[in-house]
């Protein structure tokens, strides 16, 4: 039994009980296509090795979703391929090295400790800011930014009627608001060519229905910040009146105040 869901003909996801992450594939011509690496390079090897289960072909592509290291941490294992991702993944990669290496340190148990200080963080070297397209032979890949969301970078890539959306749009649990930019979240979801099956960055695929609920809940909480921050209210009078647990509205409202005090 094949570890790949097939979405369509020659688009596949794997997703991993670790992080609950997906990763996809685009089977092209003479080459392959992945979506984001996974979070070490052991982990990518496991990915590696699966792949030839699925098909002969080397990889051709890695395209990023966004700079978190869950995502691209695995780049380096796939020397013969080209990378991708935005001009701002790139350069967020380049420049926060220590506090990455630090951040995915925090997140996971200690036996992952060793696996994260041996990764080479490596960047994409292909790199857009709006719109561009990879051509793999028997069909063309489009990758796309929106604008600010889970991140200042996030793209999502459309291969046929799939569309990898990265942690713009999140299944298994809240939105990440850690990186995120609230204000803006909500009208870069609804800003997307969205068809019926998209890959989000965790977790199982989700319809476009999914994503209109999400970009409401997000909105809502934009909305409940500014007139918060109008009002002169603390984060903590807020947190109880937003669509997620408390831990999150706090992380998002503390995000979206430094977004209207311009701190951002």
């Amino acid at each position: 039994m094949s570890v790949f869901d097939e979405l369509g003909d020659g688009i596949f996801r794997r997703r991993y009980e670790s992080m609950d992450l997906n990763i996809g594939v685009v089977i092209g011509a003479e080459a392959v296509l992945i979506v984001d690496s996974r979070e070490t390079h052991r982990q990518a090897d496991v990915l590696r090795d699966e792949l030839c289960t699925l098909t002969r072909l080397p990889v051709g592509w890695v395209v990023n979703t966004h700079y978190h290291w869950d995502h691209t941490w695995g780049n380096a294992r796939f020397p013969e391929a080209a990378l991708w991702g935005h001009d701002k993944c790139r350069r967020v990669m380049l420049e926060n090295e220590d506090e990455a290496r630090q951040s995915a340190i925090d997140w996971l148990p200690a036996e992952y400790h060793s696996d994260i200080n041996e990764v080479v963080i490596t960047p994409p070297e292909h790199t857009f800011t709006g719109t561009t397209a990879i051509n793999l032979g028997n069909r063309t890949v489009g990758l796309s930014y929106h604008g600010l969301g889970h991140t200042n970078s996030d793209i999502v890539i459309r291969a046929d009627d799939v569309l990898f959306a990265g942690d713009l749009v999140e299944e298994s649990g809240p939105p990440f608001f850690g990186d995120g930019f609230p204000l803006d979240w909500g009208p870069t979801l609804t800003a997307m060519d969205v068809p019926d099956v998209v890959v989000p960055g965790h977790g199982d695929t989700v319809d476009a229905a999914f994503i209109t609920t999400q970009s409401e809940e997000i909105e809502g909480v934009a909305l409940l910040a500014r007139e918060g921050h109008t009002d002169g209210a603390s984060i903590s009078d807020l947190v109880s009146r937003g669509p997620y647990p408390a831990e999150v509205m706090h992380s998002a409202l503390t995000r979206a105040y430094a977004q209207l005090n311009g701190e951002l």
